[in-house]
């Protein structure tokens, strides 16, 4: 719920605002990068607006946001068609702000990588009504407003939205302790050379996706099943020496946090070239979800450059 802000010409009141536009963002596009553009646009237009005339901040510049991530969306739909291999969202590390909140198991969710790729699926006016009342906690008052809906309008909008995505709540967010144990545990099954070990850690109906997005080799399309997924796992983490010449030398393998979930996080001397994430419940990990292209690393690689992340589960891999 917004409030009137009592001092609206205050030169940190955009600063203040801008974690909390980004995250929103974030979750609309699945990029770090368009969402830092889509705040930093949005701050423009708040430096040109008359701000005498604008009663609530934060309703304002939330609403231009929007708009600017709706007409961004339809165009990344565009680019997407034709984008080389499986696409993913960029990977945000554990404690980035673009994170948003996560007190909740919709705002948890809502940034989970399986579910930012599920949200494809939903129309652009369906995803922005599905962040902001179930990530932010907009009403759809303030929705209706911000996109132009009737209130009721707002509300059938996220009920198809709801429909759309029934069934695929992920694992809720988990934090570096409790992760690294997931991670360690399928660390060891996936560099034991053995099928049955990983198979076990994983569910019937798990999926594996890589982008590359043309710039590093990844596999064209998603592999589905356990035997499948653990035996293109096995051939992942066999060493080899072609590898270690395509990364350009020796990786190093963290166990870490992304996007509230256990991940695997890659390491050639300062470089960050992988993220590996494990979405996960009760049964079992669910998907297998790798980000090696180089163009989405960049957000996550500068916050692991500026964060102490101690000893690797596995040294010059």
């Amino acid at each position: 719920m917004t409030t009137e802000s009592p001092s609206q010409d205050e030169p940190e009141l955009f600063e203040n605002l801008r974690g909390r536009l980004e995250a929103i963002a974030y979750r609309l596009l699945g990029s770090a990068a368009e969402a830092e553009d889509a705040a930093q646009e949005t701050f423009l237009r708040w430096e040109a607006a008359d701000r005498a005339q604008i009663r609530v901040p934060e309703a304002w510049l939330t609403r231009v946001l929007t708009n600017l991530c709706l007409t961004q969306l339809t165009s990344a739909r565009a680019r997407r068609e034709v984008y080389v291999g499986e696409w993913l969202p960029e990977p945000l590390l554990g404690g980035d702000p673009m994170l948003g909140p996560a007190d909740t198991a919709e705002q948890r969710d809502s940034v989970s990588t399986a579910m930012l790729v599920l949200m494809e699926r939903l129309t652009p006016t369906e995803r922005a009504v599905y962040v902001l009342r179930e990530a932010f906690a907009f009403s759809h008052a303030e929705i209706a407003e911000m996109l132009d809906l009737t209130e009721v309008g707002s509300q059938q909008v996220l009920h198809r939205a709801r429909q759309h995505l029934a069934g695929e709540r992920t694992r809720a967010a988990v934090d570096l302790a409790v992760a690294r144990p997931v991670v360690e545990e399928f660390l060891a099954a996936a560099t034991s050379g053995q099928l049955e070990p990983l198979v076990k850690l994983l569910t019937a109906d798990v999926v594996g996706v890589g982008d590359g997005g043309g710039k590093v080799a990844a596999r064209a399309t998603a592999v589905l099943g356990a035997t499948a997924v653990a035996k293109f796992l096995r051939g992942l983490f066999r060493p080899a020496e072609a590898k270690r010449a395509m990364l350009g030398g020796s990786p190093d393998v963290y166990a870490w946090t992304a996007n509230g979930l256990p991940a695997l996080v890659v390491v050639v001397g300062d470089r960050l070239v992988g993220v590996m994430t494990l979405e996960a419940t009760a049964d079992g990990i669910t998907a297998v979800l790798s980000q090696v292209n180089p163009d989405k690393l960049g957000r996550a690689g500068r916050r692991w450059a500026a964060t102490e992340h101690g000893e690797p589960l596995i040294r010059g891999w």
